[in-house]
């Protein structure tokens, strides 16, 4: 009885594992759009400055109620400040590439995100790949390539930023899934204030003035963008990398459905041929995937968030 009480339990804690992921994914694709938007008027320093003032708007109670210290109790601080560099090397080089490429080309790059991290979940979480799934995620990018259709942009210099963000995002949520039993407010805060620090840094001499719209679209941004990761980093604490990662191909449906919401593009069959494949080599993924390869419900931390 209380084998079959503690598999339902795993169970459902990868199912809302990958809610989470979905849930943050959207909130992602928001932050992408709205990023493009605001660095083709505004240095990427002060972007990250004002983003990361509008994300203490949602992180400030979160860390009243855990107390201020506990930010400073951490495990592993090499690690952790590691991930903290490898996230604020993901923000500055997407919105760095952002600037110059299509949102398209650079999602591209980030599509990749799941191979990285299946090879670096397989390498140092001890996450077993089989080559079934190592094959679907292959499957999965082929079809991004297929819908996004990469431009010739893509061989300039900006698609350095894009390739070095995505691999840096892939390494931050790999940390982010070992570092575990840190709380997600502390994780996101120590990204957080590394932002607004290097934000400051790259403003220098380039700031702007700003109508209120504009600095509104920049807190709103913070908002979004820390929304989403202590979705995603809570995530990663309930279900394996290499189960969630394939999800980060859903930021391309999402791109879809905004795109039409708000600019009435309707995407052609190329488009729609690459989500199919995207989506069916996400539930092969899913399918495959070994349930019992989960943490136990007593080892994931009771943030209460």
């Amino acid at each position: 009885m209380k084998t079959t009480t503690a598999t339902a339990n795993a169970g459902n804690l990868i199912m809302t594992g990958v809610v989470l992921m979905l849930l943050g994914d959207l909130l992602f694709a928001l932050n992408d759009a709205m990023g493009k938007w605001l660095v083709a008027s505004f240095a990427v320093g002060q972007v990250l400055v004002i983003r990361s003032v509008g994300a203490f708007i949602v992180l400030g109670p979160m860390i009243l109620r855990q107390g201020p210290l506990a930010l400073f109790r951490v495990e592993q601080k090499g690690l952790q400040f590691i991930r903290v560099f490898m996230a604020t090397c993901d923000v500055a080089l997407f919105y760095a590439a952002v600037a110059y490429l299509p949102l398209a080309d650079v999602m591209t790059f980030y599509m990749a995100g799941p191979i990285y991290i299946a090879a670096l979940s397989h390498f140092f979480l001890g996450e077993k790949i089989g080559w079934r799934r190592w094959l679907a995620v292959l499957i999965g990018f082929a079809g991004v390539v297929i819908a996004l259709r990469p431009s010739t942009a893509m061989l300039s210099l900006p698609s350095l930023f894009g390739l070095a963000g995505s691999l840096a995002f892939a390494l931050s949520l790999v940390m982010s899934r070992y570092l575990r039993s840190t709380s997600d407010t502390t994780l996101v805060t120590w990204q957080t204030i590394a932002a607004l620090i290097t934000g400051i840094v790259l403003s220098v001499g380039h700031w702007q003035p700003a109508t209120l719209i504009d600095w509104s679209g920049m807190l709103l941004l913070g908002i979004v963008a820390s929304c989403a990761h202590l979705l995603i980093t809570r995530s990663l604490k309930l279900a394996p990398a290499s189960l969630l990662a394939p999800l980060q191909y859903t930021l391309l449906l999402w791109a879809i459905v905004l795109g039409y919401l708000f600019f009435k593009d309707i995407p052609d069959a190329q488009v729609i041929i690459g989500a199919t494949i995207i989506v069916v080599a996400g539930l092969f993924i899913f399918h495959r995937k070994n349930l019992k390869e989960t943490v136990p419900i007593e080892a994931v931390p009771r943030d209460g968030h």
